[in-house]
């Protein structure tokens, strides 16, 4: 180096240090208290794709990027043995990993998030949707999550813990997935990711169960309006605009919050469970939100001009002296009750009486006297009572001006098989049958209060799925559950639908859209709660969802229960106007089932096994019996090959094994998640037997009301167009379903069958109620591709009327 090299290299970096002192003195730095950190969220993603591919998109210039990638360890393309934190953005920098979205009032998230990618890869179907849906509705898509990798989510709360540390912005809820901030686009990361997990750990938000439990008193009684719950989802920080009206939007940032929040609970539904943590969640985080929401909700209620109505606790609850006497003296004080020779009870409430006469059927009993003051008394009449309707009086009552209240249960029934009625021709029939070939039965037979027969016949399950016989076939029993098809249509919707409308909760003349405002368009405004329950609405028959090729197009496609409820609420169409003629249609019972939910905040199994089934001490009545306790060996067999009848059909996720406990109906199953308004219910005999009685007590048993008699009446009550349609009852009329009630049952008798080979019927007339429970399609398919049967719908027994039949003739001829 020249000495005039070095001089000038060395005047230079004599300027360069005397600029920068002159610059340094041009500032001086002074810390403001009034500024904020960039980041304010945290966006968990799943990458939908194995490391390698997930690393390559995320990293090529043009697609989606993050500021972290979680591999997983069952990853093959995953190069390392040990799983790592692969950064990929600095956080100081913008990542392009949210997309549009929102969160608690900010858009575009990319500008204030970071973003963490973990290794995760569910299967999802997308079908063409329908126009009234969203083309990206998450709803909409049917997808199987994975777990995540263990060691991934140690990772990973090892890594959130440290950007918390470093971003102290980012509380409990803004921590989110992005589903919740892009709930109409996104699913991820899946009702699979571990956000309870992660709040355990001290990251993101999670609620507790006490105050859920205090939400959940009042929101199981009347949930919250639809609007309230658009606030409420706002409030916490979902893109929803409150409209009172169930849009898309609001749909899908339901099924949004319930993967995060209710993972068990994916339903769609704006129920009470999803409003009752939702509540407890702003009341945890947003104390003051949930105030202005809750007092909102008691006005609302104050509003309401319609109370819900009690139901009473009794058959007959009568005041005497009557408060309100008639002039027509011999008429006070009396009254009428049902029951059986041998059975009924009197419970008397003593206000201030001392003494009193009583009388039933004319005979006076033995009370106590002096009765005690504000004592309860029970008393058998068993030695009093006869079958049918009987008769009370009330006379003396003193000292002047005291007084009682009589209550008088429902029968219940006893199991007293009857050794005087001849069944023989039935056992002769059915066992003749069974020795030929059809599979197996239960039948009971109920009169006058007592379960006259109960017998069961075959087996439960004798077929391999490749139509060979069982070594050893699993016998039928007594108690062996069925699944009874659209049975379900009564024993279940209808039950649920006569007892919201005892309640004063629904009016079946109104319109459906008085209760499902997104039920709307192309007439459906028109068509009410009846239309559909006397099948006058005019839909189809039915439609296949579970099938891409049925008859409305791929469009129509749904194995997934949300997405099938939307297209039942907003897309399937007429193919008749309304109350032209009568279409039995599944359609009608799938809205039903939805219109059940909607009024009562619950879910349709929950709601059916909560206030009707468990209230009567009924244990062998559910959906879905294999995820609530029983097993296989409990349960009668049907279809040999799942739904292919034979191989003779196929689509989608297709069953292909024998069917024993899981519902057979394809729609039910793979559209509905097993519980639906039109099929999905099994029960036994026995239990069947006692909601019978509760017919033929006209809507209560023991000291239980589940509806009220003028509801049965108008549910039972025959149509002026049709006498064989009630609402949703199928009755005898006048001879016009001999196959189905056979040619003794009196006009008024009324029931169903179920397409498994079940069939019920309830007779006022003869205080009669028949249940035959068969497995009929546990047969082979017989026949050709197009044109073929079941093996056992060509006996008697899968046939109905003959069974019936012989069984009036043995209590008729008696």
């Amino acid at each position: 180096m020249t000495f005039v090299s070095w001089f000038k290299k060395v005047s230079l970096f004599i300027i360069a240090l005397f600029l920068m002192s002159c610059a340094s003195s041009l500032y001086e730095y002074s810390q403001s208290e009034n500024y904020s950190h960039r980041v304010k969220f945290l966006v968990m993603h799943y990458t939908g794709a194995d490391f390698n591919t997930s690393l390559t998109r995320l990293t090529q210039k043009g697609e989606a990027s993050a500021h972290y990638l979680l591999p997983a360890q069952d990853d093959p393309s995953y190069p390392n043995n040990t799983l790592k934190i692969i950064q990929l953005v600095d956080e100081q920098y913008r990542a392009l990993h949210a997309g549009p979205s929102f969160w608690q009032g900010r858009n575009e998230l990319n500008d204030h998030a970071i973003g963490i990618e973990i290794v995760n890869t569910p299967t999802c179907h997308a079908p063409e949707l329908n126009t009234a849906l969203q083309q990206h509705n998450s709803a909409s898509k049917l997808c199987i999550y994975p777990d995540y990798d263990a060691e991934q989510i140690a990772l990973l709360i090892e890594l959130s813990k440290a950007i918390l540390e470093r971003n102290p912005d980012i509380g409990p809820t803004q921590v989110v997935g992005h589903a919740d901030i892009a709930p109409s686009r996104e699913n991820d990361p899946g009702p699979r990711f571990p956000w309870y997990q992660l709040y355990q750990a001290g990251i993101g938000a999670w609620y507790d169960n006490e105050t859920v439990e205090k939400y959940w008193q009042h929101f199981s009684v009347v949930k919250p309006s639809i609007v309230l719950m658009q606030k409420a989802l706002r409030d916490y920080g979902y893109n929803v605009q409150p409209s009172n009206q169930l849009t898309p939007q609001t749909l899908d940032t339901l099924n949004a919050f319930q993967m995060h929040f209710l993972p068990w609970h994916v339903s769609g539904d704006a129920d009470a469970r999803t409003a009752s943590v939702l509540f407890a969640l702003l009341e945890k985080y947003f104390p003051e939100k949930v105030a202005q929401l809750m007092q909102q909700y008691h006005q609302a209620q104050k509003r309401s001009t319609k109370p819900i109505k009690p139901l009473v606790n009794a058959q007959v609850i009568a005041r005497v002296p009557a408060v309100n006497p008639s002039s027509r003296a011999l008429v006070n004080d009396r009254g009428t009750f049902r029951a059986y020779r041998g059975h009924g009870e009197l419970i008397i409430e003593n206000d201030d009486a001392i003494s009193a006469d009583i009388y039933i059927n004319g005979e006076k009993i033995n009370i106590a006297d002096p009765l005690t003051h504000q004592q309860l008394y029970q008393y058998s009449l068993a030695k009093r009572t006869r079958n049918g309707v009987n008769t009370f009086k009330v006379e003396n009552v003193m000292p002047e001006g005291a007084g009682l209240t009589l209550r008088f249960p429902y029968p219940t029934l006893s199991n007293r098989q009857s050794t005087h009625i001849n069944f023989d021709a039935v056992d002769e029939l059915i066992n003749d049958e069974i020795n030929n070939g059809f599979p197996g039965a239960v039948l009971a037979v109920v009169k006058h209060g007592q379960i006259i027969k109960l017998s069961q016949y075959g087996d439960a399950k004798k077929y391999h799925s490749d139509g060979t016989l069982l070594a050893k076939p699993q016998k039928m029993q007594a108690d062996t559950l069925f699944d009874i098809a659209s049975n379900s249509k009564m024993f279940a919707t209808n039950f649920a639908l006569m007892r919201l409308a005892s309640e004063g909760k629904l009016d079946v003349e109104k319109p459906l859209t008085n209760y499902l405002p997104e039920f709307r368009g192309n007439g459906r405004e028109q068509r009410t709660v009846k239309d559909l329950l006397t099948h006058r609405a005019g839909f189809p028959a039915v439609v296949d969802f579970h099938r891409k090729d049925n008859k409305l197009g791929e469009r129509f496609f749904s194995q997934n229960s949300v997405r099938t409820k939307n297209l039942l609420l907003t897309g399937v169409p007429f193919i008749a106007g309304r109350n032209v003629a009568h279409i039995y249609s599944d359609i009608d019972y799938m809205l039903l089932g939805i219109l059940v939910e909607r009024l009562s905040g619950q879910s349709l199994d929950s709601y059916v096994e909560s206030h009707i089934y468990r209230p009567l001490g009924l244990t062998h009545t559910v959906y879905n019996p294999l995820q609530k306790g029983f097993v296989k060996q409990q349960i009668a067999a049907t279809e040999l090959q799942g739904n292919t009848r034979g191989g003779r059909i196929e689509f989608n996720n297709i069953r292909t094994d024998v069917l024993q406990g899981q519902v057979h109906d394809e729609k039910a199953y793979y559209s509905f998640d097993g519980v639906a308004g039109h099929a999905g219910l099994f029960s036994t005999a026995s239990d069947l037997s006692v909601l019978a009685q509760v017919l033929l007590n006209g809507g209560g048993y023991a000291n239980k009301q589940l509806f009220t008699a003028q509801v049965l009446e108008q549910f039972i009550a025959p149509q002026p167009t049709n006498q064989t349609y009630g609402l949703g009852w199928r009755r005898a009329g006048h001879q016009a379903r001999k196959w189905h009630f056979g040619p003794y049952a009196s006009p008024q008798a009324y029931g169903h069958t179920g397409w498994t080979g079940t069939v019920t019927v309830i007779d006022p007339t003869y205080d009669l109620a028949i249940i035959l429970l068969t497995n009929a399609r546990h047969t082979p398919v017989e026949g050709g591709d197009i044109h073929y049967e079941f093996a056992g719908k060509k006996f008697e027994t899968g046939k109905y009327g003959s069974v019936i039949s012989l069984i009036y003739e043995a209590i008729l001829n008696h």
